[in-house]
């Protein structure tokens, strides 16, 4: 195993990796996956296992993600269990790769499946310091440079470091970015009825709104009856009525959720016709957004599929999937009246906390059909603790329409 982390400035070789941090901070280690270079915001994942989920979750767009699990890749990869058609992260660090894949449903490896995606990634460095330096100082934007991107093109000898730091410095900060656009679906589909309801007609009609949407999340609502639209996310208001939604879904996905005014617009139009609201994520974001609160940035965000999440209205502790960087700014406590407007959409309240550090983790609102959580209850991968909000949907759905469905 190579131990470069702590080399000098300057201390690295054409045959490295180096990771660059903006504040100045280096790895080195081992190349992984393809060579060359990219740039992102640095966060780090939790999760001991899944990591072909987290590869391929839009939400992760414009993002390197270091996995803290020392060892990754024991398992491969597989058609299975990607949940969209490619890997979004932007770099992989992982402090060491498996050197075999041991699965019996393993189409390949992981370091090959990287490397075919053009997926530039480090190894072989000390991540547990990296994510103490991340806890400590807060994501930032970071560079990983590797092969022909270490050196200079008119001269041919390696780059310094001040070099490969003003690069990483003159990338944009995702706070301030727009990215939804780019990850959602180009066109429309549809998902059926699935499970226990294959081949029948549809309990009820969902319109998904795609935002950077994982593969599972339409999957288990299909489980339940329903048939959801997957719309793309310049879908217009009358092109969502068109399709006679009992629901309307706002998907998770990457970026600041303060620029993302039109689909604030969008979510507030649904709201007031009346149709009963889902939204995960990102989507929770929207809704707190369309509700009147501010949202915010975190220091270092929640990623992984170990958080501990209190579901205020029944007391119930769920261990949840995250994937987040930006939290909704709302009073958790009593239902309060929502802002927009001074109370244009009636009473609110936090419906979920996050136990390590009290940040909103869901909203609900008291006098229209409307709620949100701001995690990943699709389990994929992680717990399956929160599939309860996918019934909780469907019930409110059934109730909204009166048992007069639109499917």
């Amino acid at each position: 195993m190579v131990n470069h982390s702590d080399t000098a400035f300057g201390g690295y070789r054409t045959t490295d990796a180096v990771l660059v941090l903006e504040d100045g901070q280096i790895f080195v280690g081992a190349p992984y996956g393809a060579t060359g270079s990219t740039l992102g915001e640095i966060v780090f994942s939790t999760g001991m296992t899944g990591y072909q989920e987290t590869l391929t979750d839009p939400s992760y767009d414009r993002q390197i993600v270091v996995q803290t699990f020392p060892h990754i890749g024991d398992t491969g990869v597989n058609d299975e269990d990607p949940e969209s058609s490619r890997i979004w992260v932007s770099g992989y660090v992982v402090r060491e790769p498996s050197p075999t894949t041991s699965n019996w449903r393993a189409d390949g490896g992981l370091t090959d499946d990287l490397a075919r995606h053009g997926i530039v990634g480090i190894s072989d460095i000390d991540t547990r310091k990296l994510v103490r330096h991340l806890r400590s100082a807060g994501v930032m934007r970071a560079g990983i440079f590797s092969g022909d991107a270490l050196l200079d093109v008119s001269s041919g000898t390696l780059r310094g470091i001040n070099s490969l730091v003003q690069e990483v410095k003159a990338s944009p900060r995702m706070q301030g970015r727009r990215l939804y656009d780019e990850v959602s679906t180009e066109r429309s589909y549809t998902v059926e009825p699935a499970g226990a309801f294959a081949g029948k007609d549809p309990l009820f009609t969902v319109v998904a709104v795609d935002l950077g949407l994982k593969m599972m999340t339409p999957h288990r609502m299909a489980e339940r009856g329903c048939r959801v639209h997957v719309v793309p996310s310049n879908t217009t208001f009358e092109q969502i009525q068109a399709l006679h939604p009992d629901g309307v879904f706002f998907s998770n996905g990457p970026g600041d959720p303060e620029q993302a005014q039109p689909m604030v617009e969008l979510l507030r139009r649904v709201l007031d016709a009346g149709y009963p609201f889902f939204g995960i994520c990102f989507g929770n974001q929207l809704f707190g957004r369309a509700l009147g609160f501010d949202t915010y940035k975190l220091k270092f965000g929640h990623r992984g599929v170990n958080q501990p999440v209190m579901d205020t209205t029944t007391g119930k502790v769920e261990i949840t999937t995250h994937n987040h960087g930006f939290a909704v700014d709302a009073p958790i406590g009593d239902a309060v009246t929502s802002p927009y407007e001074q109370g244009h959409f009636g009473k609110v309240f936090v419906s979920h906390v996050d136990l390590n550090d009290n940040v909103v983790e869901g909203l609900q609102c008291v006098d229209i059909p409307a709620f949100s959580v701001q995690y990943h209850p699709e389990a994929a991968a992680g717990p399956h603790d929160a599939a309860y909000l996918f019934d909780r949907f469907v019930e409110l759905m059934d109730s909204a329409q009166g048992g007069q469905h639109n499917a």
